[in-house]
């Protein structure tokens, strides 16, 4: 598929990667407008494709008092407004069959979790609404595995896919990058690299989800020399206090610093 079949997206001419980008889960309106404001600002300026990321729930929780949402319709609303505020195109996770056809209704791209992306049901759901679907491949899954989930979309009549790696399990409480995955990948669909999940640190004892996001850059750097499409981002003004996943998420003040690294070096990449 084309960048330029996403509704809203821009600078897709700019041999740039593209950025999918945001807050983990959508806590509320004024967050996350306030996010994809400063996100796009950044975004422009450096001529990056840009589409808004944010889950309308979280269901893969360690604990049953963790964090889930603020309700479905009304956290779809959400990122409904992002986008016609600001227009760019948004993207969120689903967790049910029937997730797929509310979330299609809000939407441009329905992202399959990476626990999730073995069940058929859940991928051909997605593939039917005729929506780009991020297959996140799982952390228990090899790269070359990923070409029957990127299969699973086409035979259900869509040629719309992404893979995304998004880390490998390294013992229980670690994740890796094996970036000789990503032109593995690449020959099935175009590739992301989550960055942020990448550096996760699960199944910790308080049954809360750590992280080395002081290795963001690191991780970002090596997907772009290694050609990947897109990178993924998660990003909050005060990750210490967010409800989801704030240990590995970029503050965002220090996105704009990070992301003009990288197009740079995304210039040196194709000059070679």
């Amino acid at each position: 598929m084309k960048l330029q079949d996403i509704p809203k997206l821009k600078h897709t001419d700019s041999n740039n990667f593209f950025l999918l980008c945001g807050p983990c889960a959508i806590e509320g309106e004024d967050m996350a407008l306030r996010i994809a404001e400063r996100v796009l600002t950044i975004s422009d300026k450096l001529n990056i494709p840009y589409i808004f990321k944010g889950s309308f729930k979280k269901a893969n929780r360690s604990r049953i008092d963790s964090f889930t949402g603020i309700g479905n319709e009304k956290a779809l609303e959400i990122l409904a407004k992002v986008s016609e505020t600001f227009d760019v195109p948004t993207v969120t996770d689903i967790h049910e069959s029937s997730d797929a056809n509310l979330a299609a209704q809000y939407v441009d791209v329905l992202q399959i979790p990476a626990f999730l992306v073995r069940q058929t049901d859940l991928v051909v759901a997605a593939a039917k609404t005729g929506k780009v679907v991020n297959l996140k491949k799982g952390q228990f899954m090899s790269p070359e595995a990923m070409k029957h989930a990127v299969q699973k979309v086409k035979d259900a009549g869509s040629n719309k896919a992404w893979i995304t790696d998004r880390g490998t399990m390294f013992g229980y409480q670690d994740m890796i990058v094996d970036f000789r995955g990503i032109p593995t990948m690449k020959e099935f669909a175009p590739t992301v690299l989550d960055v942020t999940h990448s550096l996760q640190q699960p199944n910790q004892t308080t049954g809360v989800t750590g992280g080395r996001p002081d290795m963001i850059e690191t991780i970002a750097r090596a997907g772009i020399v290694n050609h990947v499409d897109g990178l993924f981002i998660e990003t909050h003004f005060d990750p210490a206090n967010a409800k989801s996943d704030g240990a590995n998420m970029l503050h965002l003040d220090n996105l704009e610093g990070l992301l003009t690294n990288l197009t740079k070096i995304r210039a040196t990449i194709n000059s070679l």
